[in-house]
């Protein structure tokens, strides 16, 4: 026999709950506001990259006009015509030694960083954290303060006007050490511990079981050193002289006259020099991403 406080009790609304047609529209509107969030933001960041295209494809009077059109009107290749043909500027040649230096430059990181980051993370000697403090803190350093001491050292060493002078000197990334490091500390020791067992030495250790396991830390290390020097203007501005030994950055500099600005050209070759880093973020962000959330580093 049900008593009239069971009776209560079994309808009363369970603490914590609410109705449904109360809580059913709220994750839907959720869920639209964030993707018109996203949709937006990506606008936005898009959006200067089509204008960039769009300019590219304009004739120079109708990159000119005032108010400016959205679509090129009439379809003009004349800005890559100018960067292709033009024996002034060579933009492909800089577009070459752009490539070679900041995929080298990427390399010699990599092979600097894993190994002091290793070091640091695995081997136990005296004095380890002060070296890794004394590394962290030159990256408070200010860049542009390095210039003239790092010129006078190329200057002795003879790399002036050569790409050797914008590919080694920054190769000692001490970012690359502490990222590496963060990484290397995630790992499971016990991987190591069972190579050890086996016989392997530290090398073998760090080669055949350290690396293969950091390639999402080692793919984004390698694009973010290959960004860093691909869009390096200021250091080459003092140390390339020779305008076929110019880099993109600051070559597409030159394509900016003193009274007349070509902007067909110039964007022509700022698409040029996008392709490559727009390509090389496709094919790493799934890298990226894995790298960023194992090292512990937030954006």
């Amino acid at each position: 026999m049900t008593t009239p406080t069971q009776t209560v009790r079994d309808t009363a609304p369970t603490r914590g709950s609410a109705p449904a047609d109360a809580r059913g529209p709220a994750p839907a509107l959720r869920k639209t506001a964030l993707y018109a969030t996203l949709v937006t933001l990506a606008l936005v960041f898009l959006a200067p990259l089509v204008w960039m295209v769009i300019t590219s494809l304009k004739t120079y009077p109708a990159a000119q006009q005032i108010p400016p059109t959205w679509l090129p009107d009439p379809l003009s290749g004349y800005g890559y015509e100018q960067i292709l043909n033009s024996s002034a500027n060579p933009v492909l040649r800089w577009f070459l030694n752009s490539m070679l230096a900041a995929t080298l430059h990427a390399l010699l990181v990599l092979a600097t960083a894993s190994m002091a980051a290793y070091a640091l993370a695995r081997m136990r000697f005296r004095g380890r954290t002060v070296l890794f403090a004394l590394i962290v803190g030159t990256l408070f350093i200010p860049p542009t303060s390095l210039i003239i001491p790092n010129f006078l050292i190329v200057d002795e060493l003879g790399w002036l006007d050569t790409l050797t002078v914008v590919i080694v000197p920054s190769a000692a990334s001490a970012f690359g050490v502490f990222f590496l490091r963060q990484f290397f500390l995630s790992l499971p020791r016990e991987l190591e511990e069972a190579a050890t067992l086996d016989g392997a030495s530290q090398w073998q250790i760090f080669w055949r079981v350290v690396l293969p396991l950091s390639k999402p830390a080692l793919a984004t290390l390698a694009v973010l050193s290959f960004l860093t020097n691909w869009n390096d203007f200021l250091w080459p501005i003092y140390v390339l002289f020779s305008p076929e030994m110019l880099t993109l950055p600051p070559g597409l500099g030159l394509l900016q006259g003193a009274y007349v600005t070509d902007y067909p050209v110039i964007m022509a070759g700022a698409v040029l020099a996008s392709v490559p880093v727009l390509i090389l973020f496709v094919l790493a962000q799934r890298h990226i991403i894995q790298g960023v959330s194992r090292s512990g580093l937030k954006g």
